[in-house]
């Protein structure tokens, strides 16, 4: 009989891979962004309460799906409290597009960005599952649920998965041993709650990130996540979040970056 897995990691985006901008953040989103929400597969309840108790603080009937960019902001704000009062950990892959030397070879190439961004999410999830597993608590490994994308192939997902395990040269960084490639797979987001728990905490680091029309950002839902984002050796800060552009580079041209994740 096969062992159960350590962990399950589920999977979401935020913002759009368009490169597209136009004036006051309109048009394609500045920012896109891939989140995990990674839980003990033991503790495989954790995701289901932490949306039914969503459920009820938002008055919610008992099947609604949990979109957070629907909601309003103090909706938002009870959405990760009560969230955050469950047991996970999170990693988040941001790219600020702009920064983008060759966009026009993203936009050639249907979720490039995405794969990419995918990689790096993997190789963060993967340490975080060979630096916390137990003895006797699953295989070693961790499942990967994606959050569905309708326009998506997942059999080319875990072909271009498979592509990386073959890459000798040392520039893939995924621990290997935590990764079943077969068992990748994709569920509606409504499916389940691991998916909408994945969607709140891709959202709440878009928003610290993604200026309004207005140019402001909101950083609090971020800020109580916090403390779930995986850390190796107290760091936050190339672990559970992981920028693709150099962050001091970042902080410097955006003041609102440094506000939200600077202590990170």
């Amino acid at each position: 009989e096969q062992m159960a897995s350590s962990f399950v990691a589920f999977i979401d985006e935020a913002g759009d891979e368009g490169f597209k901008f136009l004036p006051k953040e309109s048009g394609s989103s500045r920012w896109f962004g891939l989140s995990a929400a990674i839980f003990r597969a033991s503790n495989g309840l954790a995701p289901v309460k932490a949306i039914a108790d969503v459920r009820t603080a938002l008055g919610l009937e008992p099947k609604k799906p949990i979109h957070f960019r629907d909601l309003k902001h103090e909706r938002r704000v009870v959405c990760t409290s009560v969230v955050a009062r469950q047991s996970f950990r999170t990693v988040t892959v941001a790219s600020y597009k702009p920064d983008i030397d060759e966009p026009e070879h993203y936009q050639n190439n249907k979720d490039l960005l995405y794969s990419y961004l995918t990689r790096l999410l993997l190789e963060r999830v993967s340490w975080l599952c060979r630096d916390n597993c137990k003895e006797g608590d699953g295989d070693g490994c961790i499942d990967l649920v994606f959050s569905d994308r309708a326009a998506m192939s997942y059999e080319d997902m875990r072909s271009y998965i498979r592509l990386l395990g073959e890459q000798k040269d040392g520039s893939v960084r995924i621990h290997w041993p935590a990764i079943k490639v077969d068992n990748i797979r994709a569920v509606q987001h409504a499916k389940m709650a691991g998916l909408q728990v994945a969607d709140i905490v891709a959202s709440s680091m878009f928003f610290a990130l993604h200026l309004n029309p207005f140019g402001y950002a909101e950083p609090r839902y971020s800020q109580i996540l916090k403390g779930h984002a995986y850390r190796h050796k107290q760091a936050r800060l190339g672990y559970g979040l992981k920028f693709l552009s150099n962050f001091e580079s970042l902080k410097s041209r955006m003041p609102h970056v440094g506000a939200a994740f600077g202590e990170w």
